[in-house]
């Protein structure tokens, strides 16, 4: 073996135990950090291996690693956990309220309706308005003549009609 070698061995050798001693010193105080300020165990879990990572990283650049160093590292991995966290939540936020705007306010009670219609009907109903299909395509999907796909999508407008309108009588209270 060269010297370089040697000398790397023992670089390398002195790094492990150093960081080794820091994990071992830290380790359960900085799990326990997480755990009271996270939602959970497999969060608090995976901050302390971002923080013993970081710390790893570090330790190759001669710095000390003291215990005030690592709470240092979990003090800024937190600060970014609780950011992500944000925009995760804004995001998600953001989300609904294009979703809900897309549905309209009256979703609930018509897919409450269309759940009441019989399932040939509600599947013509929805190949027809909702995927935009013709007569002729949807009879070519449901393996049946034009002639009842026209008769199925005039009983369920009709049902879905009288669906509709007894769930808006029974639901507004003036006309009780």
């Amino acid at each position: 073996m060269s010297l370089q070698t040697e000398q790397g061995d023992r670089v390398e050798l002195a790094r492990q135990k150093h960081f080794l001693a820091a994990h071992a010193a830290c380790h359960d105080k900085v799990y326990r950090y997480f755990r009271r300020r996270t939602e959970g165990a497999s969060t608090a879990e995976d901050l302390t291996a971002d923080v013993f990572r970081i710390a790893w990283e570090k330790s190759r650049q001669d710095q000390e690693l003291s215990v005030l160093v690592v709470f240092g590292i979990a003090r800024n991995v937190l600060r970014n956990h609780y950011r992500s966290t944000v925009r995760s939540q804004n995001l998600t936020q953001q989300l609904e309220r294009q979703r809900s705007a897309e549905l309209g306010s009256d979703d609930g009670v018509v897919r409450e309706a269309l759940d009441r219609l019989k399932p040939e009907e509600r599947e013509v109903l929805l190949l027809t308005y909702w995927d935009g299909f013709s007569s002729a395509e949807v009879s070519d999907l449901l393996n049946v003549t034009a002639t009842a796909v026209r008769m199925r999508l005039h009983r369920a407008r009709k049902e879905l009609s009288n669906l509709l309108r007894t769930d808006h009588f029974t639901e507004d209270p003036s006309n009780a």
